[in-house]
Formats: structure tokens, C-alpha cells, sequence
């Protein structure tokens, strides 16, 4: 059987390059790659364009790490606590490097992935329109319908070199489950040039092949799949993991100060080896235990016989 399994670091280290525009966080605030913006950060990978909706603090980590040069974005910040602070102060004051901001809703990122998924320059809509957003971004155009004159805007297609997606379980070729919020996560996968694939677990091919309709993402467009149980710790994961509310509000108080952030970053990123060492951080905190799902709700099993 073919097999696209690969470790964090590999994945990371052949499919995101130095300036890729990367989307992550498509899920909004669930099923947040961290794993992978880890790796990124400990790679030295960097003046990337992250392309997403709603980023939580992923993006503000990456920010202040210097890996950034530009944001694609409806949101950025910690969303429990408020301002992303790495965010601010590269905006505010370039620091650690100036920032480029390009602002979007949730929705013209949703439209101008879409419209790269199915191979268009741009798709129309009626979102944005009388908002100060036509005048930032020049992706959006204001624009008429041919048949009825009515006015919309053109979202120019949005076109990720690389889409990090984490979701529940995936086989060895790729074929992913997810379930819950969902956000943007498949068209992300069918927009982007190469797609990474993060799994709470890898599973037999028939396990994938029992539930079709769940497989939102289809093995053809993967690029490298990965097995990091927690990997997108604090974010939640549905059915595997609940939201950690503890780690982001720490995260908020370290990250006030760039002296704060630097120390914070050297604990849980920098100073770690590997994902696996961040696991057994997490565990020898005790923070795992309370984060396990308590009260199951399984779905109704589908017969998909004839």
C-alpha cells in the first residue's frame, strides 16, 4: 500500500519552504495545527504569508517568532483573551520585523479559497460590500452582475503553497476524517499546491472506507500525513481533546512583554526537542488528564449497505 506517513519534523522540513504562503487554522478555533507551527518556528522557516480566518494565538506565536511577513487574515489574536500582543507590536512597532496585513471577513477568505479549489480567478459575492475593506485590499474589486446589475464584490482567488490540516484520524495514503467545526478545512485542501495532513491517529484504510461521507479530505490531495496525538493542543479536537483555557490565558499574561513572550517561547517551542518532549511537558504538568473528553456522544451508526 502506498503510504504517505511521515514525522513532524520531515513533513515540516520537505513540504513548507522559506516565503510559503500557508494556511492554517482553517478550522477556526478548533483543530489548530500547533504541532506543525512548532516545528516551523524550530526549523527557522520564515518570511511566510499566513493565510486564515479566525488564527486564535497560532499566528501571534509565529509572529513574534520572526517567521512572518505577511498576514491574510479576517482575525488575529488569542480569542478568549483578546489582543494578540506579537501581533501589535510588529504592526505598531516592526517588532521583531515589520508585518504586512492584508484584511479580510471569514467569509472573502472562505470565497477566495473556494474560488482556487475549483480553478477560478476570482468568484463574486455580496459580503464586504459598503465596508472600508474594499478600499485595503485590492483582492477585493467592486464589481456588477452581467445578468441583473446588482452589486457584488470579485474575490480574487486565494492560492496557498502549502495547507497544514489537522483532523482526528487519517489512513497512510492520506484519507482524512474530520468532524465539528469544520470551517474552511476542505477547501483549503483543494486550493493549496501541497497539503500536510496532522492526525490525532492513523488508522486501517477500512476505518476511512466504512464512513465516506466523513472523509473531507481525499488522499490525492495530501502531501504527508502525520500521527502527533495532541498536536493541536490548546485548541480543541472533538471526540479526542478539550480546549485547554488554562494555556492560552498564560499564554496572554507571558506574551504581554517581549521579554515574557522570548521566555515563554523557550519553554514550550525553542527549548523542546520535538513534539513528543512538548507531550510529556504537557503530561508531567498534569494539564492532560483534565483536557480528555468526559462525556461521549457517538453518532448513530449509518448503514451504507445496498
Amino acid at each position: 500500500m502506498e503510504t504517505k506517513i511521515y514525522t513532524l519534523k520531515e513533513a515540516v522540513g520537505l513540504f513548507v519552504h522559506p516565503g510559503d504562503r500557508v494556511v492554517m487554522g482553517a478550522a477556526l478555533e478548533s483543530l489548530i495545527p500547533f504541532a506543525v507551527g512548532y516545528e516551523m518556528v524550530r526549523q527557522g522557516i520564515g518570511d511566510l504569508t499566513l493565510i486564515g480566518p479566525i488564527s486564535d494565538m497560532l499566528f501571534d506565536v509565529l509572529i513574534g517568532a520572526g517567521a512572518v511577513a505577511r498576514v491574510e487574515a479576517a482575525w488575529v489574536g488569542n480569542v478568549m483573551m483578546g489582543s494578540g500582543y506579537n501581533f501589535r507590536r510588529a504592526v505598531e512597532r516592526g517588532e521583531p520585523r515589520p508585518l504586512e496585513v492584508v484584511d479580510h471577513t471569514n467569509f472573502t477568505i472562505q470565497t477566495g479559497l473556494k474560488a482556487a479549489s475549483q480553478g477560478l480567478p476570482y468568484l463574486p459575492t455580496r459580503t464586504a460590500l459598503g465596508s472600508s475593506l474594499l478600499e485595503r485590499n485590492p483582492g477585493l474589486v467592486p464589481t456588477r452582475c452581467p445578468f441583473t446589475g446588482e452589486p457584488l464584490v470579485a474575490v480574487r482567488a486565494i492560492e496557498p503553497d502549502v495547507a497544514v490540516l489537522h483532523v482526528q484520524r487519517a489512513d497512510a495514503r492520506g484519507n482524512a476524517h474530520a468532524w465539528g467545526n469544520l470551517g474552511v478545512t476542505q477547501e483549503a485542501a483543494f486550493a493549496a499546491d501541497r497539503v500536510i495532513v496532522v492526525a490525532e491517529e492513523i488508522v486501517p484504510p477500512w476505518v476511512i472506507a466504512s464512513d465516506p461521507n466523513r472523509t473531507l479530505i481525499p488522499g490525492f490531495r495530501v502531501s504527508a500525513v502525520v500521527e502527533a496525538r495532541w498536536g493541536s493542543h490548546p485548541s480543541p479536537c472533538q471526540g479526542y481533546t478539550n480546549r485547554d483555557h488554562g494555556f492560552y490565558r498564560e499564554y496572554h499574561r507571558a506574551s504581554r512583554t517581549r521579554e515574557g513572550f522570548e521566555a515563554w517561547l523557550d519553554e514550550w517551542v525553542t527549548g523542546l526537542a520535538d513534539h513528543t518532549e512538548y507531550v510529556e511537558r504537557l503530561r508531567a504538568a498534569g494539564r492532560l488528564e483534565a483536557l480528555a473528553v468526559r462525556d461521549h456522544a457517538y453518532t448513530v451508526a449509518a448503514d451504507f449497505g445496498y
